[in-house]
């Protein structure tokens, strides 16, 4: 077979051919390097490459090319070979470029010129690049395709689902003749959504579980014991399981939906601690899914958990759709779902103009048109912002006199520079209505009511914990928040075997073992990076009770 092919670009020849000359000295035997000294003839090296079939493991790009930058060289190689690991050649100068590039390309790293001696700053980094191309699936799957309804419940919920497990779609109405064509061949009485996989097999308005198993996420457990269970795959779940299984514990990850949770949901975050360009919420529980998995964490999707009982030192977590699985410790992390708009008509078109989160899904079919969003926290103006890119007009509906309380300055700066964003404070939804989906929304400003057309409300108030399965296993308070720590103590219900320390045991339930983190638990700070904390700081304490056992 060929060898596979590291390309680097650089306009500078001499930096060319020191870099060309690294490269085959460490990598020569297994690797074929292929160096340009312009952005053009780099791209018509790849191009060239890929009608080849050649495979390429990695690509180096120099950050000043005066054709086009190293960022926009990297984009378009993309293009062609999504899979091959991309590195930016920057001077110390132009480092804020290599951060926005992160964003941009998903960037996997950056070196700083002159690299000088190799050994130490150079083939490490490239050594890993490598090993990390060799360990990936590069299998290039053929589109899955999805046929249904424009004003569908069930067909939102299925688009919805592909979108935030990163599962690659094509989107076709019903009545479109490609869809009709579909449609027909499926069969006499198809019951839309029709999902047609990349081998042709049909799926008529599958569930979940079903619609998972088809796409090729994980709903199996490997074993039925395990030295940690996290529950939920939001910013707590997920730091905890990257964190579990980098410390060697054989960690399983159990979400009921997608990986993200409420901010996975987030069209934009901008005060996460490293990207100062701000990251999707999708792009960000991608990359920690993927970190996860790298270090050996399980993650099974669709699998959604009712049931957890201490069994002597086990504790054991049962399933909705049977089954069990058992280990030594459990953190809960289920987060919190967006609380449902009580308002006369609209639980009528949930799914049919009427979503709870940023349904970033939605947002190309909202160009030109009018939405309102309903909500004061950063939620809600990050979903502002991003929707003012694609609608006509971006209406914020403030049940309060003012943004300051619940949002982040940022947020408000940014809303207030947009001239499509109107803020309409002290007002309400008390009404919807319409005829198969949303049309009108009748809205109540100090008192006053009128109505408004409108088939676009995103509902971002306030939150709802996921507990109810716990019953009376783990303590929760009034509002159903898992009560941990401190609280137990001061509430008089301090576990047995619970260890009384000044150690930061507070994230330790009533169940030895079972501990909490981010959302979930009871006074934690609604905040990401806060959550991912919580998670990492779990399995600190997880490691500890283990050394007690």
């Amino acid at each position: 077979m060929e060898k596979p092919v590291i390309v680097t670009v650089d306009d500078d020849p001499g930096v060319s051919r020191a870099v060309a000359r690294d490269l085959r000295r460490r990598y020569g035997q297994a690797y074929r390097v292929v160096r340009a000294e312009t952005a053009r003839d780099g791209i018509d090296a790849v191009r060239e490459m890929r009608l080849r079939g050649d495979e390429v493991a990695a690509i180096l790009a120099d950050y000043r090319m005066p054709q086009m930058n190293g960022v926009q060289f990297l984009e378009a190689a993309m293009d062609m070979y999504p899979f091959a690991r991309r590195v930016l050649l920057t001077a110390y100068a132009d480092t804020d470029a290599a951060i926005q590039a992160i964003n941009v390309v998903d960037l996997d790293h950056y070196l700083l010129k002159p690299w000088d001696p190799p050994e130490e700053k150079f083939y490490p980094v490239i050594d890993g690049q490598l090993d990390a191309w060799l360990r990936t699936d590069r299998t290039e799957r053929s589109e899955l395709r999805v046929v249904g309804d424009r004003w569908s419940a069930r067909s939102y919920q299925v688009r919805d689902f592909l979108a935030r497990n990163h599962v690659p779609y094509l989107w076709t109405l019903a009545e479109d003749p490609e869809g009709a064509q579909l449609v027909k061949a499926a069969g006499e009485g198809c019951h839309l959504p029709l999902v047609v996989t990349a081998e042709g097999v049909t799926l008529e308005s599958p569930d979940q579980a079903t619609l998972a198993a088809a796409v090729g996420l994980s709903t199996t457990p490997a074993t039925d014991f395990y030295d940690l269970i996290v529950v939920g795959g939001g910013p707590a779940g997920l730091g905890a399981a990257v964190y579990g299984a980098s410390e060697g514990l054989n960690t399983v990850l159990v979400e009921a939906y997608s990986s993200g949770g409420q901010a996975g949901q987030s069209s934009r975050i901008e005060n996460y601690l490293g990207f100062p360009d701000g990251v999707s919420g999708q792009q960000l529980a991608d990359r920690a899914r993927r970190q996860a998995q790298k270090f050996g964490a399980e993650l099974l999707t669709a699998r959604k958990v009712i049931r957890l009982e201490p069994s002597g030192q086990a504790r054991v977590v049962g399933f909705k759709d049977g089954g069990e699985i058992a280990a030594h410790a459990v953190i809960l992390a289920t987060g919190v779902t967006y609380r449902r708009l009580e308002a006369p008509g609209l639980d009528d078109f949930v799914g049919r103009g009427v979503f709870y989160g940023a349904a970033v899904t939605e947002a190309p079919a909202c160009e030109n048109s009018e939405v309102h969003i309903v909500g004061a926290a950063n939620s809600a103006g990050q979903a502002a912002v991003y929707l003012a890119g694609f609608a006509s007009k971006v209406h914020l509906l403030v049940r309060s006199d003012g943004l300051e309380k619940s949002m982040s300055h940022y947020l408000i700066e940014q809303i207030a520079a947009m001239p499509n964003i109107d803020v309409h404070l002290q007002t309400e939804v008390v009404a919807g209505a319409g005829d198969g989906h949303l049309e009108r929304l009748t809205l109540s400003t100090k008192g006053e009511e009128r109505t408004v057309d409108a088939q676009w409300l995103f509902v971002f108030i306030g939150a709802e914990p996921y507990t109810s399965w716990l019953g009376e296993t783990v303590e929760r308070d009034a509002k159903g928040f898992v009560v941990t720590g401190p609280d137990l103590v001061q509430g008089g219900r301090r576990p047995r075997n619970w260890p009384l320390r000044r150690e930061p045991y507070y994230l330790e339930t009533n169940v030895p073992g079972v501990l909490a983190a981010g959302d979930v638990r009871a006074d934690s700070i609604k905040r990401v990076a806060s959550a991912v904390g919580e998670g990492a700081m779990a399995v600190a304490l997880v490691h500890r009770y283990l050394e007690k056992q």
